[in-house]
């Protein structure tokens, strides 16, 4: 999913999508529950190789309602900046699925209380 979804933005080369790609493909696990469409991914990288280096991920959920998530990283590896972002993104994701799941909510879990017979 990660490759068809995601897109290189400001920064990276066309020639780096599969070493990206390889680099975020753990994220695939967590978005498994979404459909394909439901998901947009975009990756950007700032002052490559400078001093204040970024990298940014974004993912775009559309599920009931559009939910963006973003995550950093100024690591100066870009490998490390990657496995940074995609990790905070993971972290996110789950969290945002634990918020939204019915034990989480308690007007979805609260069970009514059946009428008295008598």
């Amino acid at each position: 999913m990660i490759a068809q979804r995601l897109h290189l933005a400001a920064g990276f080369h066309s020639s780096e999508r599969d070493w990206v790609v390889d680099r975020l493909a753990a994220l695939g696990s967590r978005l498994r529950s979404y459909r394909d469409d439901e998901i947009e991914l975009e990756i950007s990288l700032k002052d490559r190789k400078g001093v204040e280096q970024r990298v940014m991920l974004q993912c775009w959920i559309n599920h009931g309602h559009r939910l963006h998530l973003v995550a950093t990283s100024s690591q100066r590896e870009l490998p490390a900046a990657l496995n940074e972002v995609r990790d905070e993104l993971i972290r996110q994701v789950g969290e945002t699925k634990t918020r939204t799941e019915p034990r989480s909510n308690r007007a979805l879990r609260s069970v009514p209380t059946p009428p008295e017979l008598g």
